[in-house]
């Protein structure tokens, strides 16, 4: 759809308007147990932050707006402190109902706006209030009769029948939570979730997370300096974690405390009628992960299958879990690939890559890629055996269950999501999108790249002639593990395209530690982040150049945020033979300042391997730069803290080697969402990765 509001803005400030154009697509699906409708969330335009809660009726194909964020809440949401945590992890930029859950009868569904908890009748639709303020993660259990929510760092449970709301545990200690994930689950594993209800509705599997033992970091606002600092608990690598336990809790007061293995990580829980509640833990190391299977009655665990790994055992979304007919699913990466396992029986075929795992009932609905890891498609088990559901190419994801589907497509050949209902596999209806198009059709050329067959995509200026001469380089990377940016998508390079048409040729590649392509592909980072991650930054810049020779290695710049800002700011450290300038946004510059999870899968701790920390540092490297850099890094940052930046800065500077350091004042790890500030930082790079360029192409040509 177009938006007349946005025809006079440019491309930049329509991009951060429309959140990246994905305002108005349709998510969060769910599916009724008798199949007759979906329930999803959806933005009213695509300019429009506020979602709503919507159904389909798949009978007729009428969508009802059952929940209207802007009747509800025509002003500014005050989000509680642990909410606003949540959507940093998450990711979540939009606002409105941001989230919500049901019953297993879809009689009731539960959210919060604003810190407050909702209930919707979804039979007769009217909207309550049940709470007032503070309100976080609110659950309705499996019979529809109370609602679990988070206040205050307590779990809660409202019986709906009479209004009553107590806490179902007392505990004194602000450092001690029930009920909430704790930093490294949300940040790192994907699990924003801190409790589970029984299947019967009659107790909850919760978790007791103690952040007493994790370190104090300080977040101030120099900026506003007459408020006060922002104190979080961060686990930094080599340093302790919250210390994570649980308990079965019963709305008859019971409490049963599960006993305590010697585990580090809670990575999963599943709790269904078809067997015992199923706990996902990992060691400390990650190299051994274990499926628990809980005796509820006693508090005891135990193993019902290892995966050990030399390296680190991979977490997948959405397994272990058991199937209707109590079968055990779960990922494995024997034989070189990631598989779904059901049951002891690896159902994919070699060379099929599990991505995550959406739904188990009697079938199993997951998402994997094949030979082709720049598309993602939507997969079911049928009698042990897998059929695809998603027909084009592109990046599918997909929701509901293997018996009714819903599937959003993104692909190159249009913008928006397309939303499909599969029935069986066969194609039932559609849900709308009105999401924004941003009239932008990349310059795009899929690359294949060097001995490693390194996937990428080569973007020129629109309308540009090899006549007009070479072009200068831009790398537009992430580059680092778990996040891949060669996708068969429009918008995944909407942003590069607009840096092309600036003037260069934006290249854009995924190396090993991306995924999609397997364990193996995954692991070749283990110890050497810095030393694979820019190898293959470099052959495929050199193998795009053989093959399109308008490409000027004489002017080459390199840019990125967060994992890809660290690889921008290493490009210029040690290879200033092949890099002139390059834009940091975000780096994480000494990985002992980065938590816990994620870098000691890596580097393992910093007591154990002090070497490997120091290898794969950039402060450790600032007498080495010799190129042009651009910091940038929001203070607020309660990820990639600025201390990052603040020590590369000092160290640079104590080495005397120049640079430039911007600061992003109240900005967080997310790029900044004002139109103003989204749109003049990305002119500041590109003003200042143009004269840096020039300077080096005046240089050589006055040599």
């Amino acid at each position: 759809m177009t938006d007349s509001s946005l025809d006079a803005l440019p491309f930049l400030r329509r991009q951060s308007r429309t959140q990246r154009f994905t305002l108005g697509a349709p998510k969060e699906f769910r599916v009724s147990p008798d199949g007759s409708r979906v329930l999803f969330l959806r933005a009213e335009t695509g300019t429009d932050p506020r979602h709503s809660l919507w159904s389909l009726d798949l009978a007729s194909g009428e969508e009802t707006k059952l929940v209207d964020a802007a009747e509800l809440l025509p002003g500014e949401e005050e989000l509680p402190a642990e909410e606003r945590a949540r959507r940093e992890r998450s990711r979540e930029t939009g606002g409105g109902v941001v989230g919500y859950a049901v019953d297993d009868a879809f009689t009731v569904a539960a959210f919060s706006l604003s810190g407050k908890l909702y209930t919707l009748d979804l039979r007769s639709g009217a909207v309550s209030v049940l709470v007032e303020g503070s309100v976080i993660d609110p659950r309705p259990n499996p019979s529809g009769t109370h609602v679990a929510y988070v206040r205050d760092r307590r779990l809660r449970v409202i019986e709906l029948a009479t209004g009553e709301d107590r806490a179902l545990v007392e505990e004194d200690g602000e450092d001690i939570a029930w009920g909430l994930a704790e930093f490294i689950a949300a940040e790192e594993m994907d699990r924003v979730r801190g409790y589970w209800w029984a299947p019967d509705g009659r107790s909850l599997l919760v978790e007791r997370s103690d952040r007493g033992p994790v370190p104090r970091w300080t977040i101030a606002d120099p900026a506003n300096p007459q408020n006060p600092a922002n104190v979080v608990a961060y686990p930094a690598a080599g340093t302790a974690n919250a210390d994570v336990s649980l308990a079965v809790l019963g709305l008859d007061g019971s409490r049963v405390d599960v006993a305590r293995g010697d585990w580090e990580y809670l990575v999963s829980v599943h709790w269904s009628a078809a067997g015992k509640p199923l706990l996902t833990v990992q060691s400390r190391d990650q190299r051994r992960m274990e499926i628990l299977a809980l005796d509820v009655a006693d508090g005891s665990a135990g193993v019902l299958h290892a995966e050990v790994d030399g390296r680190w055992v991979e977490i997948t979304q959405g397994v272990p879990a058991w199937t209707s007919g109590g079968k055990l699913v779960r990922e494995s990466a024997a034989g070189g690939d990631h598989r779904l396992v059901i049951d002891g029986v690896a159902v994919t075929p070699p060379g099929m890559q599990v991505r995550s795992v959406l739904h188990v009932g009697d079938e199993v609905l997951f998402s994997a890629s094949e030979a082709d890891s720049t598309q993602i498609h939507v997969y079911r088990t049928e009698n042990g055996t897998v059929r695809r559901l998603s027909t084009a190419d592109g990046v599918h994801h997909g929701a509901g269950s293997a018996a009714l589907t819903v599937i959003a497509s993104w692909s190159l050949e249009y913008s928006g999501p397309k939303v499909s209902v599969l029935r069986d596999g066969e194609r039932v209806a559609e849900i709308g999108s009105s999401t924004v198009d941003p009239e932008i059709v990349p310059n795009l050329t899929w690359l294949t790249l060097g001995e490693r067959g390194l996937r990428a995509a080569l973007l020129l200026p629109r309308g540009y002639e090899e006549s007009e001469g070479k072009l200068p380089v831009l790398l537009d990377p992430y580059g680092g593990p778990h996040a891949q940016r060669v996708l068969q998508s429009r918008n995944a390079f909407l942003t590069s395209q607009w840096l092309a048409d600036q003037g260069f040729a934006v290249l854009v590649a995924d190396g090993r530690g991306t995924p999609g392509r397997g364990p193996e592909w995954e692991k070749a980072i283990a110890g050497r982040l810095a030393d694979v991650t820019l190898a293959d930054q470099v052959d495929a810049l050199h193998a795009a150049a053989e093959l399109h020779p308008e490409l000027d290695l004489e002017r080459v710049a390199i840019r990125g945020w967060s994992y890809g800002g660290y690889l921008s700011a290493l490009a210029v450290q040690r290879r200033p033979d092949v890099f002139h300038a390059a834009v940091a946004g975000a780096p994480v510059t000494d990985w002992s300042l980065y938590d816990t999870h994620y870098t000691e899968r890596y580097l393992g701790t910093p007591q154990e391997n002090p070497h490997t920390y120091e290898q794969n540092s950039l402060i450790a490297d600032a007498g080495e730069l010799s190129r042009a850099l651009l910091i940038i890094h929001g203070l607020a940052d309660d990820n990639v803290f600025v201390a990052h930046a603040l020590r590369l800065s000092s160290a640079l500077l104590a080495k005397g080697r120049p640079h430039v350091f911007l600061p992003l004042a109240g900005a967080t790890h997310m790029t900044p969402q004002a139109e103003e500030v989204a749109e003049n930082m990305m002119r500041t790079q590109v003003d200042w990765i143009v004269r840096e360029l020039s300077a080096v192409a005046a240089v050589k040509e006055n040599s």
